[in-house]
């Protein structure tokens, strides 16, 4: 259903407030470079920091505004099951091709109640949805044979995996049995992770740089595995500049030095540090991304 390289989205901030004209200006720019999908209101979108208003304001925006170009995968994820199922039903009725979740965070639920918490949003919303298992930031990892229960309910169409484990991919592969598609959730392990059945990534870094992780799942995709190779190894340095810091920060301080929004993100989160920054710059200039700024 969905594939390539998906493109995890920054929400634009300006004085507090979404800035809906860079975010226009930014769905454009990853449309443009022939990204497969797009997410906005994800972890990368400071979704947690989103009123329940702004949230639906910004996948009814993303909709709208790409119109059909390429499918829009809404995030609406929450550690409420009740929420979860909310934002789904919001998303579904704005036009959303699908919803990205997330496991419950905070609550530490067991397997048992991470499987109940998504068939209780998908039984609720018949749209296609993907399971998010990234535990760095929920403490809970969804083990194979939970996602191979979850691959048997029929609006369950795919997995984002930010494991980077790839023996437990291997495994959950093996449990689902073809039933659902895998993305990866790590741009630093796409050329691993397709290698072994991907379908392609949820990117971070393809904000910046969408051609270049393009170049990346298109290989793959195609089974060149020496150009897949080339791609990923040049992506490295610029894939370990984006999480130097907790994501969203370094890809928020990239998009602002590449003079496409403001620097703004909200609190928690905390601004890049100068030091980071002059790195940064230097690692995007060498990308040859011609970042306008030194510091954002």
């Amino acid at each position: 259903m969905f594939h390539g390289t998906i493109t995890a989205l920054v929400t634009p901030f300006r004085n507090g407030r979404i800035d809906e004209d860079a975010f226009r200006a930014h769905l454009d720019r990853q449309i443009e470079a022939g990204v497969q999908a797009v997410v906005p209101a994800g972890t990368t979108g400071e979704a947690a920091t989103l009123s329940h208003g702004e949230h639906k304001k910004l996948i009814e925006i993303a909709v709208r505004h790409v119109a059909g170009r390429v499918p829009v995968i809404a995030g609406t994820g929450s550690n409420n099951t009740a929420e979860s199922i909310e934002l789904t039903q919001s998303a579904k009725s704005l036009g959303a091709d699908a919803a990205l979740l997330i496991s419950p965070y905070y609550n530490k639920p067991t397997q048992e109640g991470i499987y109940q918490h998504y068939k209780a949003v998908a039984d609720a919303v018949h749209l296609p949805q993907i399971v998010y298992n990234v535990p760095g930031r929920t403490n809970s990892n969804i083990l194979p044979e939970t996602v191979g229960r979850l691959s048997e309910i029929s609006n369950i169409v795919g997995i984002k995996d930010a494991t980077a484990n790839m023996e437990q991919l291997n495994a959950t592969i093996d449990a689902c049995a073809g039933r659902i598609d895998f993305f990866s959730g790590d741009d630093a392990t796409v050329l691993p992770f397709m290698a072994l059945g991907g379908a392609g990534v949820i990117s971070v870094v393809a904000n910046v740089a969408p051609q270049a992780m393009l170049r990346l799942t298109n290989a793959a995709a195609a089974g060149d595995w020496d150009e897949a190779r080339r791609a990923q190894m040049e992506l490295r340095e610029l894939n370990r500049m984006m999480f130097v810091q907790s994501n969203p920060i370094p890809v928020k301080a990239a998009c602002a030095m590449l003079g496409w929004m403001q620097r703004d993100i909200r609190l928690p989160l905390t601004l890049l540090p100068d030091e980071s920054c002059d790195q940064l710059h230097a690692t995007l200039s060498e990308f040859g991304l011609k970042p306008e700024r030194t510091r954002p």
